[in-house]
């Protein structure tokens, strides 16, 4: 990848990783449920699968979806079902006392990297960053930069929005704040869809 590319790449990675979306709307309410260290497995696997689908996309996945239209639509559809379920869940999630804290689960690595593959927004940066920034006959070696500058800036991004919760988990001391917050990021999840959709 041309050195000329690598400031104008690592300025879209931040931008839009670090913008509302899917994962950053559950990742902040994975941070003020559960705390930061709990929500480092959600973290990870958000930076992982993002960065692995890149790579799959870079190599050769995006012909498959220039052949076959409609999977890209049939998965669109499925993560939007997919992400309306989140926000009901979220919704109605009863705020926890420290113990059930302790016992409920916050989303795992692989529940959160396998995420990407039905999240629209991921599918949109994947393949803007590859038609924009990947040179002309581009090799292995660009598209694993490509993923890595995507890793590197996706953990402080995407870790901002965790650190973020559990500061509000400081502000929102009673449960009657948590449930309006947990609400308020329900509604914030679905709409994150509308923009996606209607594209």
């Amino acid at each position: 990848m041309s050195p000329d590319l690598l400031l104008p790449l690592c300025a879209f990675a931040a931008v839009t990783t670090i913008t509302p979306g899917p994962n950053n709307t559950m990742i902040l309410a994975s941070g003020l449920n559960y705390g930061f260290v709990r929500s480092l497995p959600h973290l990870f696997g958000i930076v992982c699968g993002f960065s692995f689908m890149i790579f799959a996309t870079g190599m050769g996945l995006h012909a498959v979806f220039e052949q076959f239209p409609l999977l890209q639509v049939i998965l669109k559809y499925v993560g939007a079902i997919y992400l309306l379920w989140l926000a009901w869940k979220l919704a109605h999630a009863s705020p926890m006392s420290a113990e059930q804290a302790g016992l409920s689960k916050p989303m795992g690595f692989f529940g959160a990297a396998a995420f990407q593959w039905i999240n629209p927004k991921a599918w949109v940066m994947s393949l803007s960053a590859l038609t924009t920034y990947l040179p002309q006959g581009f090799h292995v070696i660009d598209v694993a930069q490509l993923c890595g500058v995507f890793g590197v800036i996706g953990i402080f991004c995407v870790g901002a929005w965790a650190l973020f919760g559990v500061a509000m988990r400081r502000v929102l001391q009673n449960p009657r704040s948590v449930r309006i917050f947990n609400v308020v990021m329900a509604l914030l999840l679905v709409a994150t869809l509308y923009p996606m959709l209607m594209a």
